[in-house]
């Protein structure tokens, strides 16, 4: 928001360059004050301001996008990815185009909240039938979405379309605005929305690994707000330690290794082919006693090979970006 007001006031050429190490911080010290709050099942508002938020940004994106293309009167992307782009090296642009297949199965990998959202839902109709209506309409529509966007990303700014989309818009400004806060608003809420997940997991292992009546780690503590109507929620030494100790862990390594999309892109090769992919396609053969050998059982190892593929490209593609970004990177250095 800092940069598109510069960009504005100043003009597109202007030096604009802001130092993110303490929004990191202040980033940090918020998701460590908002991971003692309840699990995933007590926070529902958070997916929903979380999916609302990521529709807002994503659809102004979209609408900046047309505009733009609309406005140059021709497609500055190509199909030909080698020919894309000057002054870069081919094996550059073949990196980046894997590093983005790794962006899109990072968007498209939520099965360690399927079952927990699951958990939530209320019968009739069957938790397993609602789960199968959803995840097909919320991918669907996600699909659509994500294709237009990407299609609209590229033909507007071509092999100069920037990794934070929405940098690459300086007007109109108060709409710009509107996109960063959304964004800023939907990651804050959506790391929330992974980690309770991983609290959930590991503080069971820990009440289980110290069970001894009177453990330090168990103790309960509950606090009290008395001018919220009288609202109160408990809080354990284990579970400050543990929520604590993942936020600091993870702004850690967010800020020495700021490169947004190659880390994701990193993130969604490694639990793409295993979580999204291997493991469902097995349970879903052992369940419906598909027999190996006969057509439905080469379909799925077909699928499986194809999508293992996608994973290891992007994971090759995400580490390559990685490594040249090290070259030119600083050790708590953040140029947003």
């Amino acid at each position: 928001m800092k940069r598109s007001t510069c960009f504005h006031e100043k003009g597109p050429s202007a030096k604009c360059g802001v130092s993110g190490i303490s929004y990191m911080l202040a980033f940090g010290a918020l998701e460590i004050l908002l991971s003692q709050f309840p699990n995933l099942e007590k926070v529902t508002f958070l997916s929903v301001i979380a999916t609302l938020t990521s529709l807002a940004y994503a659809l102004i994106a979209l609408c900046l996008s047309i505009t733009k293309f609309s406005i140059q009167h021709e497609a500055k992307g190509t199909i030909m990815v080698a020919m894309a782009g000057e002054g870069l090296a081919t094996s550059t642009k073949i990196w980046r185009v894997f590093q983005a297949l790794g962006n899109i199965a990072f968007s498209y990998t939520y099965s360690m909240l399927l079952l927990e959202i699951q958990d939530t839902l209320k019968s009739p109709p069957a938790e397993n039938k609602a789960m199968k209506r959803v995840t097909l309409y919320a991918i669907g529509g996600t699909a659509l979405f994500y294709t237009s966007l990407g299609c609209m990303g590229y033909a507007a700014f071509g092999a100069d379309a920037p990794g934070n989309y929405l940098t690459g818009f300086y007007k109109p400004l108060w709409l710009v605005d509107i996109a960063n806060l959304a964004v800023i608003i939907h990651l804050t809420v959506g790391y929330q929305v992974f980690a309770q997940t991983i609290f959930a997991i590991n503080e069971k292992w820990l009440a289980t690994r110290w069970q001894a009546p009177g453990s330090f780690f168990n103790k309960i503590y509950t606090v009290r707000f008395q001018c919220i109507q009288n609202y109160s929620f408990q809080l354990t030494p284990s579970r400050i330690l543990l929520r604590t100790g993942f936020v600091v862990l993870t702004t850690l390594v967010a800020m020495l290794f700021p490169f947004f999309n190659a880390i994701l892109g990193l993130l969604g090769s490694i639990s793409f082919w295993p979580l999204t992919v291997y493991f469902p396609l097995n349970m879903y053969m052992v369940q419906a006693k598909i027999k190996r050998g006969n057509s439905k059982w080469i379909m799925f190892q077909v699928l499986s090979l194809l999508c293992l593929v996608v994973s290891l490209v992007s994971a090759v593609g995400s580490v390559a970006d990685i490594l040249e970004h090290l070259k030119h990177a600083q050790l708590f250095h953040i140029d947003l």
